[in-house]
């Protein structure tokens, strides 16, 4: 049988010449909170069953209708729950690669998961496959993710993706129960020929309000071994809720703050929640991130583009002068900015300090981040 001729490649534009105020850098659609994983740190809390308000197959195209207004290759990240479990995945990806958008997409290690799906998966125009792995054994990823036989399955995506000639992404989660999984997931990750490994480093939201964080001292000291690692990897090195990353590698290589319009690692500088990201949710709702629940409206109303580009919680996320404490302080603020996520989660305001973050700018001797949001 003949193969379908797979759709022609959506140029990539210049993430150096993206006006973060008009477009994200990338637009992340969460289709569903449904999963049949139970994994200890999951944001949308997910469950077996779909919402019954999910966006339908034609809202989800009028969104992507939406995202396409953005400009030519806007980055689009179907996630989830575990976007396999909507019917109309391959029919939504189809449709936002005819539109012009780079289609990427975050599917759980499940059953659903087979070789055969992802090469349907690319034949439909994906751009992007990016997996989760916590653990670099079955056993240690598995316990995270609270299904055997996970790893296993997620493995052979990644195994099926590198054979359909799809570029692999690798997320990991960092936390205190599976820190100590990272040198193993390194060498992970490049045995399975990924071309990025994206490390998230712990929000308190959904169920990952059970898990232990890094302290701020720690999580530096990870940094500064993913700096080192990202000098000598096949792979390419990314922080998620982990700016002060940017400000960790600049500091190893340069002992400057005389940045160029990336940080060293082939990166776009200063992405955050509402500034070259945006969230929406499986029941339509605009957030600056799915860490950072204050919503904006519904693109039910069509309001995806000038929620992002006009709204005030946008607008002002986009302005670092509007940091305080000691992130506002920081000489490296408009380069990190600090998560403002986890700020939000801890104390309820977006524009706090991130509580993270270890470096004390010179001369600050003002409050150090504490605190935890009320669940109110």
């Amino acid at each position: 049988m003949t193969r379908p001729q797979r759709p022609p490649k959506s140029a990539a534009p210049d993430p150096s010449n993206i006006d973060t105020t008009q477009r994200p850098f990338v637009l992340i659609w969460e289709v569903t909170q449904a999963c049949h994983l139970a994994c200890n740190h999951c944001r949308a809390d997910a469950n077996p069953l779909r919402h019954p308000e999910e966006l339908t197959t034609e809202e989800g195209k009028r969104l992507l209708d939406q995202a396409s207004e953005f400009g030519p290759g806007q980055l689009v990240v179907l996630s989830g729950g575990d976007p396999l479990t909507r019917p109309d995945l391959t029919e939504l990806v189809e449709y936002g690669t005819k539109q012009g958008l780079r289609m990427t997409l975050t599917p759980s290690g499940t059953t659903s998961l087979t070789p055969e799906t992802v090469s349907q998966l690319g034949d439909a125009g994906i751009k992007r496959l990016a997996l989760s792995l916590d653990g670099g054994s079955a056993s240690a990823h598995d316990s995270f993710r609270g299904v055997d036989g996970s790893f296993e399955q997620t493995v052979q995506a990644a195994r099926a993706a590198r054979d359909a000639g799809i570029p692999l992404q690798i997320n990991t989660t960092v936390c205190a129960q599976t820190v100590d999984e990272l040198p193993a997931l390194r060498d992970l990750v490049a045995d399975l020929g990924a071309v990025l490994w994206s490390v998230f480093f712990l929000v308190p939201v959904g169920r990952g309000r059970v898990l232990d964080p890094l302290t701020p001292d720690h999580a530096e000291e990870v940094m500064e071994w993913l700096s080192a690692v990202s000098d000598d990897a096949p792979f390419g090195v990314k922080t998620t809720e982990a700016p002060h990353y940017r400000r960790v590698s600049i500091q190893q290589r340069r002992d400057s703050i005389d940045a160029p319009s990336n940080d060293g690692i082939g990166r776009r500088l200063g992405i955050s929640a509402g500034d070259g990201f945006a969230f929406v949710s499986h029941t339509g709702e605009l957030f600056p991130s799915g860490f950072l629940p204050k919503s904006v409206g519904n693109v039910r109303d069509g309001g995806l583009v000038e929620g992002y580009r006009e709204s005030e919680l946008f607008r002002a996320l986009r302005d670092r002068d509007n940091l305080r404490g000691k992130c506002g302080s920081c000489e490296f603020r408009h380069i990190c900015g600090g998560s403002r996520s986890r700020a939000y989660a801890h104390t309820g305001d977006p524009h706090a300090s991130d509580p993270l973050c270890a470096y004390v700018p010179e001369g600050y001797t003002g409050p150090m981040p504490t605190g935890r949001a009320s669940s109110d």
